[in-house]
């Protein structure tokens, strides 16, 4: 007899906070399997097509087919993360930016009709950057770090450059845009702070930089689908006070998602470090999250490459992802006291054990 999952169901909290996991793609593998024997219930996915061998998003029969996926393999897949398609147009304000803002938009539509419900999204053209990838931390794991020195001497993007004026109008258009279906659709929209928190990089300015910025993005809108993924670590790059921000942030609901790493340095250089080996008090901020009453999904983010793994895959490789999910695990436990008891079970069911 086959045991029903539930009975060992250690996904619920009283913190009501969900511990997620980013899965690239919609190819079942090891990862989901781990992840379900992690306890890891919601799923956040990016499913841009050099990852599904399908359409983007925007495709209604494309992301309901890796909406199933999702579902077979147990998970509730509560939201989309990273860019789900090519945003060169939109974030550089080229030519055919209303094009692809349409296929935005109908991806926005499509999260209503399949429920899923929030989009962790960036305006970095260059994305999340790194200038080294395999410094070492404890024990020989390997993390990434950044160095503006290094930055400076690389050769420009193609498109600089680009001041952080133009990149600021471009990101208030497509607030303009996007966030009235949003909001129609039910969806939350995340705004994640730019990592690394300088500019410029490769000569494309970056805008999302300190708590300020994030201030004035938040004015654009005032829809309650108008919020922040807080990247705990990014904001401790910036040198904000974090735990105010969450506070200031949380208390006006507008803290979607959360992010939770750690690091070691500035903005102009910095390294990543195990959640467990840097200067937060990761306690101290998971009360922080319960006293504004945070609800929503989180997970561990940027971990070490441990040791047997390639690093192909810098900040994102299995085994530090699971140190990560079992340091969140015992910090939830510990901020609620106990954990919730599992269900009791009647003679049949003990019967049926192996």
């Amino acid at each position: 007899m086959r045991l029903r999952r539930r009975f060992f169901d250690r996904t619920c909290y009283t913190s009501t906070m969900q511990l997620s996991f980013l899965f690239f793609g919609n190819k079942p593998d090891e990862k989901f399997q781990l992840c379900s024997q992690m306890g890891i219930g919601h799923a956040i996915a990016k499913l841009a097509p050099e990852l599904t061998g399908d359409l983007p998003p925007w495709d209604y029969d494309s992301f309901a087919r890796s909406k199933a996926v999702y579902e077979e393999q147990g998970f509730e897949l509560t939201g989309l993360e990273g860019d789900q398609m090519d945003m060169t147009r939109i974030k550089l304000g080229l030519p055919g930016r209303e094009q692809d803002v349409d296929l935005y938009c109908r991806m926005l539509e499509n999260m209503g009709r399949l429920n899923v419900n929030l989009i962790c999204y960036n305006f970095m053209y260059t994305g999340w950057y790194r200038t080294h990838k395999a410094i070492r931390e404890r024990g020989g794991a390997l993390v990434s770090g950044f160095s503006y020195e290094a930055a400076l001497k690389e050769p420009d993007n193609k498109y600089a450059p680009v001041s952080e004026s133009q990149v600021w109008d471009n990101y208030h258009w497509f607030i303009e845009q996007v966030m009235p279906v949003a909001e129609r659709s039910g969806v939350k929209m995340a705004l994640h702070p730019d990592d690394p928190p300088i500019s410029p990089v490769n000569g494309i300015g970056r805008i999302l930089t300190s708590a300020d910025a994030i201030r004035r993005a938040l004015s654009f809108s005032d829809s309650p689908s108008h919020g922040l993924t807080f990247c705990q670590g990014t904001y401790t790059t910036m040198n904000e006070d974090v735990r105010s921000l969450i506070h200031e942030f949380g208390s006006s609901k507008k803290i979607f998602f959360v992010h939770i790493r750690d690091v070691v340095g500035t903005p102009t250089k910095f390294r990543e470090t195990f959640h467990d080996n840097g200067p937060t008090n990761m306690f101290d901020m998971m009360k922080a999250y319960k006293e504004v009453g945070f609800d929503g999904p989180l997970r561990s983010d940027h971990v070490p490459t441990m040791a047997g793994e390639n690093n192909e895959h810098a900040g994102y490789e299995m085994k530090g992802s699971l140190f990560g999910i079992g340091y969140i695990k015992g910090l939830l436990d510990a901020l609620d006291g106990e954990k919730t008891p599992a269900p009791s079970h009647d003679q049949t069911y003990v019967e049926n054990l192996f």
